[in-house]
């Protein structure tokens, strides 16, 4: 078998040594791979993801905190008498829910691709001084029909938020680095979540004045957002390569690790019919069945866990204060499961726990009478919080470690994100005020897509054990994914020498 070579042609205008992939012994069939993904030096590598930990991981975070907000701040609303000040009538409240998740799903492939082609630094500001300027347009809303305009363009806006900072994550940190660091950033959802009601829960003593409480909420957060968005435009580095906080020894070091543990060609020019091959593979269709099982219950406890909070008794000020526990271990419980994932190089495992921790939550919480056991209750919505946002850090990376091909990431992660998230339709129409304030139908339905995403994540990846088995005895030897670079990878389970990433 004759060696074959990787051209310089990288798409990139970093340096890069022309290296043999991989070279055949005489007396054996047997390849033996050059530029793996093996850490050479230690010392260097954890200098570099310092680095990029302190300068990128705060600012997303941040901005991810803000998206969440602006997104999220109509269930604290709600609590203040959002529906009775702007005149709603029934169900449109969760019409507005429903709303927003429209142009979310059908915007966000050609937002990302737009992020892919321009660069993320660039278009991940644009995108949040936009959704920053409808929160704060929200003050100016009088009735049902603004309110929903406004939901429709905020949804567009946000619509490719999450996987366009996934797509840029990837071309910073090896396979085995992302998830801890999207977790970092991915646990600013949960802090918002309960920032939101520690916010609400002041704002909302704001009384005699020509506001309503609400409407102060929506102008803080959204100032507060537009502000942060001209910052970053100035602040993120456009990639690795050209990041003004690293020397040229790191910036070669960088593009190393890129290159043989993340991508099959670092900063690739995006070839759309390319990139459309994803759904090819019959993974993708896997993974993209546990996004929808993950929406329900992440949008479901997103969406409404004030009004499962509110279940218990408390008045409107309480209902938003207690809304931050639950909130805060979720992010913990968030990170423990991204950094276990990490340091076991598994993903499909953790998944599985996380989506039964939620339906253990779901079940507890519909199986009792809640005024008589409210610590019980109570207890289980932390349950419900631990078991929404550890699947969907984890799901995303999953399926980013198994493609190393750059434009089909984006792809399949502008598609994959939105689907989760376009469950909310799903949760916006279950929890419906028929059913308040027991929601029993729609805690069960929730829990029933928690069971089956557990079910599909399980079962996946299985598969993924027996078929490197399965690819193992081809080869006739065990073959480790760290062996292999991914610049060999491009066309994914295809190539012989490609492994799952588990």
């Amino acid at each position: 078998m004759d060696a074959k070579r990787i051209s310089t042609e990288s798409g990139s205008d970093s340096p890069r040594d022309v290296k043999t992939p991989y070279i055949t012994e005489p007396e054996s069939e047997i390849p033996i791979f050059e530029g793996s993904a093996a850490v050479v030096d230690h010392h260097a590598e954890r200098a570099l993801c310092r680095k990029f930990d302190y300068r990128l991981l705060p600012v997303l975070a941040v901005m991810y905190l803000f998206n969440a907000l602006d997104k999220g701040n109509l269930g604290n609303a709600k609590t203040a008498h959002l529906e009775r000040d702007l005149g709603f009538k029934k169900n449109q409240y969760n019409i507005i829910l429903s709303v927003f998740y429209v142009p979310y799903v059908l915007f966000a492939p050609p937002l990302g691709l737009l992020g892919k082609k321009y660069g993320p630094s660039r278009v991940l500001p644009l995108m949040m001084f936009s959704f920053g300027s409808f929160t704060i347009l929200a003050v100016a809303v009088q009735n049902f029909a603004g309110m929903m305009a406004l939901r429709w363009f905020l949804g567009m806006a946000e619509s490719a938020f999450f996987p366009l900072v996934i797509y840029y994550l990837t071309t910073f940190y090896r396979r085995g680095e992302l998830a801890r660091r999207l977790a970092i950033f991915y646990a600013a959802s949960n802090i918002a979540n309960a920032f939101s009601g520690l916010l609400a829960f002041g704002v909302f003593h704001i009384t005699n004045t020509p506001l309503y409480p609400w409407r102060y909420l929506f102008l803080i957060e959204g100032s507060l957002t537009v502000l942060f968005a001209v910052f970053t435009w100035f602040y993120l580095p456009l990639n690795a390569a050209s990041a003004n906080f690293l020397n040229e020894e790191e910036k070669k070091l960088a593009f190393h690790r890129v290159q043989t543990d993340s991508s099959s060609t670092v900063n690739e020019k995006l070839n759309l019919k390319d990139s459309l091959k994803i759904f090819l593979q019959p993974a993708s269709w896997a993974f993209l069945t546990i996004e929808i099982c993950l929406g329900v219950p992440l949008q479901s406890v997103s969406l409404f866990l004030p009004q499962i909070v509110a279940r218990l008794g408390y008045s409107t000020v309480k209902t938003n204060l207690y809304t931050a526990a639950p909130n805060i271990t979720g992010a913990a419980m968030l990170l423990i499961l991204a950094f276990s994932s990490d340091f076991t190089r598994r993903r499909g495992p953790f998944i599985v726990l996380g989506f039964l921790f939620t339906f253990c939550g779901m079940i507890i919480y519909t199986a009792i009478d809640v005024l008589h056991h409210k610590q019980i209750a109570y207890f289980a919505t932390f349950m419900m919080c631990w078991g929404t946002s550890a699947p969907s850090v984890l799901l995303s990376t999953w399926y980013n470690n198994n493609t190393p091909h750059e434009g089909r990431r984006i792809v399949l992660t502008s598609v994959g994100v939105p689907l989760a998230n376009v469950m909310g339709l799903v949760s916006s129409n279950i929890f419906t005020p028929e059913s308040a304030p027991e929601y029993i139908p729609a805690l069960a339905t929730t829990a029933a897509f928690g069971a089956f995403g557990a079910l599909v994540a399980g079962l996946l990846s299985l598969y993924m054990v027996f078929d490197n088995k399965r690819r193992d005895r081809k080869l006739g030897r065990k073959l480790d994914i760290r062996d292999v670079p991914t610049e060999l990878l491009k066309d994914g389970p295809k190539v012989p020498e490609f492994r799952w990433f588990l």
